[in-house]
């Protein structure tokens, strides 16, 4: 019997506008070994941290509230560094739904290609943004974190006009009190816990 894909997330959320065109869900995987210094999300490196989910589950999760969104985005941690469960969610998302596909990465395209994989996400993925984050190259604007990261149109469905619209950042507020601050402009806010005193943060 073949076992089933799974895949480690440290976040899930269902309708951001900062990670890309319109509103889309947004899956954040656990685990990076690339170490960048000044990561936005250094909670999300451990790969002991974070929950197994089976890619069936998020599958029928995400395809759920499609009717809701635009597309999912792809965030971490290093999606890459499960490319074969990723794939496997990416695929049972293109064959139940019309929802785009955006996907942050660390590794380079070339990187990317050169893994286990890796080929399998790109022809599933709409756009890729690629590079490990500079921080003495920061930017923060059009979802580049820093500027030598590249952006990939990997198909005809967005453009540079549709990621300049994207807002840098944005506050949501879960139905159970989590605060989560997001986008490509929050170097030390990302993915917050709801503080004990009511007056932090303010």
């Amino acid at each position: 019997m073949t076992a089933q894909p799974v895949l480690t997330i440290h976040r899930v959320v269902d309708a951001s506008r900062a990670n890309g065109p319109g509103v889309r869900a947004v899956v954040w995987v656990q685990g990076c070994t690339l170490n960048c210094p000044g990561c936005a999300n250094p909670e999300t490196h451990d790969p002991a941290g974070g929950t197994r989910v089976p890619v069936s589950i998020l599958a029928e999760h995400i395809c759920g509230i499609s009717s809701k969104i635009e597309g999912i985005t792809v965030s971490g941690g290093e999606p890459l560094q499960q490319a074969s469960a990723l794939a496997a969610l990416l695929k049972e998302i293109r064959r139940r739904t019309r929802l785009s596909i955006l996907l942050f990465s660390g590794y380079t395209m070339q990187e990317i290609e050169a893994l286990k994989a890796g080929k399998a996400v790109l022809r599933l993925a709409d756009v890729l943004i690629a590079g490990r984050y500079d921080r003495a190259r920061r930017v923060a604007r059009g979802l580049l974190a820093s500027s030598n990261q590249t952006i990939h149109f990997l198909t005809d469905r967005y453009g540079p006009a549709d990621l300049a619209e994207v807002p840098e950042a944005e506050v949501l507020i879960e139905s159970d009190g989590t605060v989560v601050v997001t986008g490509i402009d929050t170097p030390s806010l990302s993915l917050l816990s709801p503080p004990e005193d009511p007056e932090q943060n303010r």
